[in-house]
């Protein structure tokens, strides 16, 4: 599916009247994972936001991000990337590839990829585009945005992603449990945004995340632009946090 051309440039979208929209807000992970209190926070208090400026927020949001299958089915297209991408640098280098070449766990994950069959890579291709249309059913439903945490995790001290060599996929696991919120949109292809309208007790900013129906991306900046300007954050720097 191709997104259609937008109707005009999208920096005319900053500023354009945005009307009274229905957004239904999820602050919590369908499956279950925990969601820091800041995350849950920051969300409640943007749809209050989103209500003083005229927008209908109700609680809902796509049935199929309850989906538990989604996680392995997103995993293994990942890993199916990593290895083409692993491909993609031998042919560059002229030469093939070692572990010395590539960060440990996407060549775990390459690893992996290459051990499954055609077969096994086209059902998952597959199951993508049923979920790609079950997620966008929502949209059709009556709801112009999703909003949501951007992700379940306040931001990780510099070093939690570093590589084990004993346990090459921490790394995606600990993601896995950070992006409870995005990957879906990874999947199904929809516009979304994340705007950093909250903040922890200690000043760390916490983004919330909003999307789209497919090909909406300037019904998306009409909205940020104005909850920007009810809500400015510029002044807002790693400096001036101290």
């Amino acid at each position: 599916m191709i997104a259609p051309p937008p109707a005009r440039p999208y920096l005319h979208e900053v500023g354009a009247p945005v009307g009274s929209l229905r957004i239904g807000l999820l602050d919590h992970d369908p499956l279950g994972v925990p969601v820091d209190v800041e995350c849950r926070d920051s969300a409640r208090s943007t749809a209050k936001l989103l209500e003083s400026l005229g927008h209908r927020v109700e609680e809902s949001f796509p049935a199929a991000m309850a989906d538990a299958s989604f996680p392995p089915r997103f995993g293994a297209m990942w890993a199916t990337n990593q290895a083409v991408s692993r491909d993609a640098l031998a042919t560059m280098l002229g030469r093939p590839v070692t572990s010395d070449d590539i960060e440990l766990v996407n060549w775990e994950q390459a690893e992996r990829s290459s051990k499954a069959s055609a077969f096994d890579y086209a059902k998952s291709m597959n199951a993508a585009a049923a979920f790609r249309r079950a997620i966008s059913e929502w949209w059709h439903g009556g709801f112009d945005l999703l909003l949501t945490p951007t992700l379940s995790k306040i931001p990780f001290p510099v070093g939690s992603f570093t590589n084990d060599p004993s346990d090459p996929l921490k790394p995606s696991r600990l993601a896995s449990e950070w992006v409870r919120f995005t990957a879906q949109f990874n999947m199904s292809g929809q516009p979304a945004i994340s705007l950093p309208l909250g903040r922890t007790a200690s000043g760390l900013p916490v983004g919330v995340q909003l999307v789209a129906a497919y090909g909406r991306e300037d019904l998306l900046l009409r909205v940020a632009a104005q909850l920007e300007a009810a809500a400015p954050w510029k002044s807002f720097s790693p400096t001036a946090l101290g």
